[in-house]
């Protein structure tokens, strides 16, 4: 299996969310595999493994009393949704999904592209928070938050076989 690795983010933070405090990104190799990035999030967002299903329904009943959105609330978005993310702007060859909310905004980049190895996709999280909730639910989630991109990552590899 292609491992998934932690990249440096190569995305400008200023233009995708500006004042960004988070930034991280994961990358893929995917071989000579033809797909787009709303095909790559799909692969990442959809189908995945049952426990982030269960750690997304606990997150939402967590912040539910907080008043955070939950799972598909907020305005509609002009790209549609993929799974709990609203799509903000999208090329073939980038996807930007996210929102913004009381305690945090944040963005998710899927950018699918081409290395001297082949194609890759990267997934680069950004969030921005707006108080000590915001600053508090990022450090809580920190931990989780890697072991679900990892294995959203790695969905795109296990479904090209």
């Amino acid at each position: 299996m292609t491992p998934v690795q932690e990249v440096v983010p190569e995305v400008d933070p200023g233009t995708l969310l500006a004042g960004a405090q988070f930034v991280d990104a994961y990358r893929v190799e995917i071989g000579e595999q033809p797909l787009d990035a709303r095909r790559a999030c799909e692969k990442m967002v959809l189908g995945g493994p049952r426990w982030i299903d269960a750690l997304l329904r606990l997150r939402n009943i967590l912040v539910l009393p907080f008043g955070l959105k939950t799972s598909g609330e907020g305005a509609p978005a002009p790209g549609g949704m993929i799974g709990l993310f609203p799509v903000v702007s999208e090329t073939p060859e980038r996807l930007v999904a996210g929102f913004n909310d009381y305690h945090l905004d944040f963005r998710v980049v899927v950018d699918v592209g081409r290395a001297a190895t082949g194609r890759q996709v990267t997934a680069t999280t950004l969030v921005l928070t707006h108080n000590l909730l915001g600053r508090a639910y990022l450090t809580l989630i920190m931990p989780f938050h890697k072991l679900v991109v990892r294995s959203m990552m790695r969905q795109i590899v296990s479904e090209m076989r």
